[in-house]
């Protein structure tokens, strides 16, 4: 069986991880990304591309050479992966203090991108019978935290398209929208760099640096990317990656 995963975020973190274990599994990688990264090499008979594309910026979506782009990587397989893990954190801090130029660009980033990749997956490869959709979404979409309102707004519309598009019962098509834990990548860093005032939960977010509770990417990844090929793949709209 011939598979084929485009990944977004793929040139660093959790992205980066997922791939790499993607194309160990022998699956061909197709990485969207701001910028590319030489840190993943094909091997195993697989092939790696990548694209320089701002996911933020609605325009990409309207320029018809991304859907003929993605028709054509994905072109020939038997069962096809999208793995939504772009993403951001910022703005950090309470209600008023993000600014709305900061707001959009989260929300453009962490939903529209997803929502609107997911459309067009599945209209450039409605034919191919085995279509699998994943959101890497967060435990702060599940419940409310201080200074995170864009944030965790944004991971819960991923969980709720998720259980909405299971409901569509679409033949051949499964989805998730899965939390993948705490893991040690920029996104961390970026959460660190808070103040107290922007984060209540700052100091909690240290410790787990500090104690070396945070989970590496390159694990995540690997439980990730069996996870896409296993037989379990889309029974849960939306899951936690520590319960699997």
């Amino acid at each position: 069986m011939k598979t084929k995963a485009i990944v977004t975020g793929h040139s660093r973190g959790l992205g980066e991880a997922i791939a790499a274990s993607l194309l160990e599994e022998g699956v061909d990688v197709l990485g969207l990304s701001r910028k590319k990264t030489t840190a993943l090499p094909a091997g195993n008979g697989t092939s790696f591309e990548q694209i320089a594309i701002d996911l933020s910026d609605p325009a990409v979506f309207s320029d018809k050479s991304l859907a003929d782009r993605l028709q054509t990587f994905l072109a020939g397989a038997d069962r096809v992966l999208l793995v939504n893990n772009a993403g951001m954190v910022k703005p950090i801090g309470p209600l008023g203090t993000g600014g709305a130029d900061a707001i959009m660009s989260a929300v453009t980033l962490n939903v529209a991108a997803p929502l609107a990749l997911a459309d067009l997956f599945q209209a450039v490869c409605a034919s191919v019978a085995d279509r699998r959709i994943l959101h890497i979404s967060s435990g702060a979409g599940r419940r409310g935290m201080a200074g995170w309102s864009v944030y965790c707004a944004t991971k819960a519309a991923l969980d709720n398209h998720a259980r909405a598009v299971q409901e569509d019962a679409i033949s051949g098509l499964k989805i998730t929208s899965l939390a993948p834990g705490v893991i040690d990548t920029d996104m961390q860093a970026d959460i660190r760099g808070a103040s107290v005032e922007q984060f209540p939960a700052l100091d909690e977010f240290k410790a787990m640096k500090t104690e070396g509770a945070l989970a590496s990417p390159q694990n995540a990844g690997a439980k990730i990317a069996a996870y896409l090929v296993s037989d379990r793949f889309g029974t849960d709209a939306v899951t936690d990656l520590r319960q699997l």
